[in-house]
């Protein structure tokens, strides 16, 4: 029996078709896999009319000189829960080096670090994630429902969000117009 494939540190694609229109289009980068399951930062839809400096007033941080970016729709999951998707190199207690590419925490600290111009390098805000049970991951990437794509700093930090999805397949290879909406079953 082959030993399980984990995810961690991937940017999975949601499959054209895919049965969750949740989903459609998806990027998510994925910061934990094991056994337990699994979870991801949607990085590939950003929240209409939400700004990241409003957020930052709502929890009480003064903004200071933080520039005024977007948030990510991070997943379906404990919507009202930010995260920081953050370069590696940035240390703090509760941030998780993930990969050479990125890292994640969900601390109040890494939102006063961002404010005070002493947090991470390159770093990007999300509301929500996605979460998959023990298996469940597992079983949709054997179905119509994921492909498993490189993270690199450039797709994660620097092309805009509603362009990852697509440079995430080019960076593989794969002209994203040429996917059919469903695939085949043994």
């Amino acid at each position: 029996m082959d030993a399980p494939t984990y995810l961690t540190g991937k940017l999975l694609l949601a499959m054209p078709g895919m049965s969750d229109p949740r989903f459609d289009r998806a990027v998510v980068a994925m910061a934990a896999h094991d056994a337990d399951g699994a979870l991801g930062i949607g990085i590939g839809h950003l929240i209409p009319d939400i700004r990241f400096r409003d957020l930052l007033d709502d929890i009480g941080i003064d903004p200071g000189d933080t520039p005024d970016v977007p948030v990510h729709h991070g997943g379906p999951v404990e919507p009202h829960r930010g995260f920081v998707l953050h370069s590696p190199e940035w240390r703090a207690p509760g941030a998780m080096a993930v990969n050479p590419v990125f890292g994640l925490t969900a601390s109040l600290e890494a939102l006063r670090a961002i404010a005070e111009g002493r947090g991470p390098r390159r770093w990007l805000f999300a509301l929500g994630y996605a979460g998959w049970g023990a298996g469940q991951l597992d079983g949709e990437m054997q179905r119509h429902g994921w492909f498993a794509g490189e993270a690199s700093e450039p797709v994660v930090f620097e092309t805009p969000a509603e362009t990852r999805w697509t440079a995430t397949w080019r960076a593989a290879g794969i002209d994203p117009a040429m996917l059919a909406s469903v695939s085949g079953h043994r």
